[in-house]
């Protein structure tokens, strides 16, 4: 079963800026998968013309997949 985390904050210094690790690290994933992206399908996603559509048959996909990821996460757990 999940757990609920307790999430605290500390009081940002204003003499100077912060990075979030957790947004750093998501941001260079984000960088990685459109490099793999590029290189397998030879196009960024603003030059990819698909029609509304099948950008919405692509997302639905990709939703699919993910409840199929959260079931298989559940069954682990049990």
């Amino acid at each position: 079963m999940l757990q609920i985390l307790n999430f605290t904050t500390k009081p940002l210094n204003q003499n100077k800026m912060q990075k979030d690790e957790i947004v750093e690290s998501v941001i260079n994933e984000f960088r990685l998968r459109s490099e793999r992206g590029i290189k397998k399908y030879g196009t960024t996603l603003q030059e990819n013309e698909l029609s509304h559509l099948e950008w919405l048959k692509h997302l639905q996909e990709e939703l699919m997949d993910a409840v199929l990821y959260l079931e298989k996460v559940k069954q682990i757990n049990k």
